[in-house]
């Protein structure tokens, strides 16, 4: 996805709208008859999601294969090939129909989708040795599902994925670091479209079996309303402070977060509402926008929803869902609690208040007024974390209970209100209806980002894996330090281009292997949850990165303020972020490895937020007042302290059980450094209670 150019003309609002509807896959607006047709589609889709997560039972292969399937139609019928006309045809551009053209392409990839699922049997006894049609049909199908991705996506992905193919028959005549055997088209073929090792491998299966009812979900929680009511939760209840709505922002955006997979699509519902009223209350509006991104990127970190990627790491390091959900608890809450801190210092900093009491929407009433939306996520939990169920079950069961709730929530307003039912259960329906197309059109992208990203890790499970890890040791010189650093910077420039979902696919499946196993020859265990978290969380961080990160540009569409300017700003709150995976690969105690106790576990965040806040103040210039030279190592010496206790330890003779006597040291400083500063504090600024 190309980025948009800020017309200042054009209406910032409608503006980060239309890139929303582009991610979710309203590319095209037909008129008449044909625009029922990708809505029904869309529809069909969802239907046969849920029926395969209750009464449907069908070879994963199939699956998968109906699934892409899908996702490919919907594609070529909704997005033309160019957003803008070029040499002088039209119809390669055209949004207000269907060319005939398209339809042909779009029933041409279907087909090639599922036609591993058509010739199954025959398929699996030729493997290694496909016949003419095999291989033409499964040539169409990487043809195909390259050009889906480049409509949807962008072009950064298509091109990763070719050059991987290129490197795959061409690794002979390469140089001798990188020189790679090779292999044949039949072989080539039989991996990526006729096996489950390229193209229907463990993403798309993950993104067919999971992710579609989550991403469902979400969407119904959001036509029904529950985005709105977050965000008013929020503002009744943080508004009124220091910077409240800035604090709104990050509350509301971190609810969102929890069933919402988009940074782009979080920024849409909720920035609508906060950023007007950080710039409102004093917020510049580069700091209102990147507060906004800041908070809507980090809403994929958030357990027990945490985007496609969160289910794939499960499979990929064969642990149940809720061990993700455990390991990822610490670092992400951790990087809320410090984006709070952060819109306290900036209101700080300028010397900013709250909103009047009078302007904010009364908490009980907002509380009670949409507690309803707060049922189907609390069966959502109970099956996830208390009963343990599957993911998918958990989805399909919160999904029911969701759908019952969409189409009564209109019929009790209107009988309350005596107003007529017959209209209010007709919107019910139309409600039920749109969200079952929402969330198969917000699926598109995911189901194409874990399909083509397929195609990449087909290419390394062809023999590149260790040659890979070679090649990355040589780089870092057998650096674990330096690898991971090499690693982050990866994964942010590769993430500009790309998803979440398919940058951490991309990355998982390149580093982290690799990190393991450096790690194994410098005498250093690195967990596999760690090397896939790291992965995961530079993928999410290049959401905002400049120069390209989309999720900046909506957010400054709406604040009516720079893009690159809003991208670095946001890059530099996510900095606290940013520290966060280099910390857990050396302390694997922020990942709650091997750690079951309750009492640990809190000790462990507690001592997190505050190394999280110490770094903050560190970057962000400013603790209680403005900070000193001298101070910033301090803070740095604290962030450290709290959060790599097992180092300081060994440094100063301590054993790996003792390290936690380091922690009141660390705590010790920082209270230093605040007695320190509190003379210098502004004669405006409250007391810190007040926060």
């Amino acid at each position: 996805m190309s980025n948009p150019a800020i017309d200042e003309k054009d209406d910032g609002l409608e503006l980060a709208r239309r890139m929303a509807e582009e991610e979710e896959g309203v590319g095209r607006k037909p008129k008449g008859g044909s625009r029922f047709i990708i809505p029904v589609i869309a529809v069909t889709w969802s239907l046969f999601q849920l029926s395969i997560a209750s009464w449907l039972i069908l070879d994963s292969t199939f699956i998968r294969a109906i699934h892409l399937g899908f996702a490919l139609l919907i594609v070529f019928l909704s997005f033309p090939m160019f957003k803008h006309e070029h040499f002088g045809l039209k119809f390669l551009s055209i949004r207000s129909r269907i060319p005939a053209i398209d339809y042909v392409i779009a029933i041409v990839a279907g087909f090639s989708a599922i036609y591993i699922a058509v010739d199954y049997e025959a398929m699996t006894m030729r493997y290694g040795s496909p016949i003419l049609r095999d291989l033409i049909l499964g040539g169409i199908l990487v043809v195909v599902l390259l050009e889906a991705s480049r409509r949807v996506i962008g072009p950064a992905l298509p091109a990763i994925a070719t050059v991987f193919i290129a490197y795959s028959f061409l690794g002979p005549h390469m140089p001798e670091l990188i020189a790679f055997k090779g292999v044949s088209l039949n072989r080539f073929m039989g991996q990526m479209t006729m096996s489950t090792e390229g193209i229907y491998g463990i993403p798309l299966d993950v993104s067919a079996t999971i992710v579609f009812l989550f991403v469902l979900f979400g969407s119904m929680l959001d036509k029904a309303g529950a985005g709105h009511y977050f965000i008013q939760l929020a503002l009744s209840l943080l508004g009124g402070f220091k910077g409240g709505p800035a604090k709104a922002a990050v509350m509301g955006s971190g609810l969102t977060g929890l069933v919402s997979g988009s940074s782009i699509a979080n920024i849409v519902t909720t920035g609508t509402f906060t950023i007007p009223m950080m710039k409102k209350v004093g917020y510049p509006p580069t700091k209102a926008a990147a507060i906004e991104v800041a908070a809507s990127t980090d809403g994929q970190l958030a357990p027990p929803i945490m985007g496609a990627a969160a289910f794939i790491i499960a499979e990929y390091v064969n642990v149940p869902y809720v061990e993700v959900i455990k390991a990822a608890a610490i670092p992400a809450f951790a990087s809320y609690a410090a984006l709070f801190y952060i819109t306290h210092i900036e209101a700080c900093k300028l010397g900013l208040e709250g909103l009047p009491r009078e302007e904010l929407p009364p908490f009980w009433k907002t509380l009670f007024a949409g507690a309803h939306f707060l049922v189907p996520l609390s069966m959502l939990l109970y099956e996830l974390i208390v009963v343990r169920h599957s993911p998918e079950l958990a989805a399909f069961n919160a999904i029911w209970v969701m759908a019952i709730l969409m189409l009564l929530q209109r019929p009790v307003k209107a009988y309350i209100a005596k107003t007529p039912l017959v209209p209010a259960i007709q919107e019910g329906v139309k409600d039920l209806f749109l969200s079952l197309a929402s969330g198969a059109r917000n699926m598109v992208s995911v189901a194409l980002a874990t399909a083509a990203a397929g195609i990449i890790v087909g290419v390394v499970a062809l023999g590149l894996g260790q040659l890979i890890t070679q090649i990355i040791d040589t780089l870092s010189g057998g650096n674990i330090f330096l690898m991971l650093v090499i690693t982050a910077f990866a994964s942010l420039v590769i993430g500009m281009g790309l998803p979440t979902t398919a940058t951490y696919i991309v990355m998982a499946s390149l580093t982290a292997p690799a990190i393991v196993t450096i790690g194994g020859m410098n005498d250093f265990i690195v967990p596999l949850m760690s090397a896939h978290l790291f992965c995961f969380y530079f993928g999410i961080l290049a959401d905002d990165t400049p120069p390209v990160g989309l999720a900046a540009y909506a957010a400054a569409a709406i604040a009516k303020s720079p893009p690159i300017a809003t991208g670095i700003q946001g890059f530099m709150y996510d900095i606290r972020t940013a520290i966060l995976p280099f910390m857990f690969i050396f302390n694997s105690d922020l990942i709650l490895h091997n750690i079951s106790s309750w009492p640990q576990g809190l000790l462990i965040f507690a001592m997190a937020c505050f190394g999280n806040f110490a770094f903050a103040s560190a970057t962000q210039g400013w603790f209680i007042a403005r900070n000193k030279i001298w101070e910033i190592p301090i803070l740095l010496s604290v962030t450290f302290m709290l959060m790599r206790p097992d180092a300081v330890a060994g440094w100063i003779g301590l054993a790996h059980g003792q390290r936690y006597w380091v922690y009141p040291v660390g705590m010790a400083v920082f209270g230093a450094l605040y007695l320190i500063q509190r003379p210098r504090r502004p004669a405006s600024q409250t007391a810190w209670s007040t926060a």
